[in-house]
């Protein structure tokens, strides 16, 4: 495993956006890890989220695009942090843009934030997670109703690798669904790796009992052909 991610899944840790316990998804799932962004909440954070999120995209997707595209709310702290640190790792000055939830009708109209997206941008779509692939079905839409615009793909923090809809994962279904790329900074399956039966700042944050946890967890959801 490369030594970004395996520093990207320890400051999940120390940020507690990573966590184990007991969660309810927004899918309804129950489940024994839980990733909310919404923990990212300082300066130095985003710069470093926006780091891991940048050497992601670049190994999968490149540099050859226009667009960073974050759908509303978590979005819109992702795709800045990711076009700062674009912008200063590879020196590439990429546009971003993030819908909002109502239609402006004064001032800056519209519903989009941020860069207008125009007929012929390329546009990458940035998230923090996805379980069973609804958001995407929000933002493709919005985006497309903009323009004649070319969707290269999309990236998430962490690829849960739970099924979707039906026996494939929600990005393995999104890529065959809507013809979109997709990557991910990690999988659960690396989390797993690299945390389990490890102690970590003085505590094992996977043990026997938490691993037994996730492995019932992906019985029931998991992708039969991806191993934990």
């Amino acid at each position: 495993m490369e030594a970004y991610k395996q520093e990207f899944i320890e400051f999940m840790v120390d940020c507690e956006v990573l966590r184990f316990g007991d969660f309810v998804t927004k899918s309804g799932r129950r489940t024994p890890f839980f990733v909310n962004t919404g923990f990212y909440r300082t300066g130095t954070q985003l710069r470093r989220l926006g780091g891991y999120y940048a050497q992601a995209i670049a190994e999968k997707f490149g540099l050859e695009f226009d667009v960073l595209f974050g759908p509303a709310y978590k979005g819109i702290p992702l795709t800045v942090a990711a076009t700062m640190a674009i912008s200063e790792k590879y020196g590439r000055d990429i546009r971003y843009c993030s819908n909002r939830k109502e239609v402006k009708d004064h001032g800056d109209k519209g519903i989009l934030l941020g860069s207008p997206i125009q007929d012929g941008d390329r546009v990458v779509i940035i998230e923090d997670v996805t379980t069973a692939g609804t958001s995407i079905q929000e933002t493709l839409p919005i985006i497309r109703a903009q323009g004649d615009v070319d969707v290269r793909g999309l990236v998430v923090s962490v690829d849960r690798m739970e099924r979707g809809s039906g026996e494939k994962s929600a990005l393995q279904e999104i890529e065959e669904k809507y013809g979109l790329k997709t990557t991910a900074i990690v999988t659960m399956a690396e989390v797993v790796e690299h945390l389990y039966g490890r102690e970590y700042k003085g505590r094992v944050v996977i043990d026997d009992a938490m691993k037994a946890a996730i492995d019932a967890y992906y019985e029931t959801y998991g992708v039969r052909s991806r191993d934990l």
